[in-house]
């Protein structure tokens, strides 16, 4: 069974080389942890514009891929390193794909997209070509959304649902970015699935183009 090993919170933070504070700098919570709609109670998110809102409350990363990077670095990270929410063990990050569901005691989120890395990740990781080494290797983690509020706690058990129907997994997606031409085929799966709204939106208005 998946647990959740680590459930990560931030605080305003300003990074050396920017003068925006940013919450990735996020550490781990001891004790019960309410959870809402629009994420973890408490949990700062500064750029609103590409960070949080519903379909992006929860940011996730797997234990696996954790230590795949710490080999590849040589040197291991810590939970909330990358600024997850929740650090999850026992999936197999490759497999993940939006539509898949966990449900953390009474509280459920569903995967809706993969994260793109950014100039903040970078700062946070002491290393302007972060972003690059992050997108070739293609473990994203995930965004979700809540679908049933409540509290949850580091060291509980996880139901892993993987999503029944089409399946686009966030590597997938990720091999997306930056791209201006998009198949047709491509485009009707992703819609087949709970992508996030705004996402759904922009391959919608693509797909017609097909038409």
């Amino acid at each position: 069974m998946a647990q959740l090993v680590s459930v990560n919170v931030g605080t305003p933070t300003l990074q050396t080389g920017s003068s925006e504070p940013t919450g990735i700098v996020k550490v781990p919570r001891s004790g019960p942890v309410l959870i809402d709609t629009e994420g973890i109670v408490g949990d700062t998110i500064a750029d609103r514009k590409v960070h949080g809102g519903p379909d992006q409350a929860i940011y996730i990363y797997l234990s696996a891929d954790y230590d795949w990077w710490g080999e590849e670095l040589g040197t291991p990270l810590d939970p909330g390193t990358f600024g997850e929410n929740f650090t999850i063990a026992g999936v197999d990050g490759a497999g993940l794909a939006v539509g898949d569901r966990f449900e953390v005691g009474e509280v459920i989120i569903e995967i809706t997209y993969h994260r793109t890395p950014c100039a903040t990740f970078s700062r946070r990781m002491g290393d302007p070509r972060w972003v690059k080494q992050f997108h070739r290797a293609r473990r994203p983690g995930a965004y979700a959304r809540v679908l049933r509020a409540g509290v949850v706690e580091a060291g509980m058990d996880i139901d892993y649902l993987p999503f029944a129907a089409e399946r686009v997994t966030v590597a997938e997606l990720m091999g997306h970015d930056g791209t201006t031409s998009f198949p047709a085929d491509f485009l009707r799966r992703a819609l087949a699935t709970p992508i996030r709204e705004k996402t759904r939106a922009k391959y919608e208005a693509l797909l017609a183009q097909h038409a």
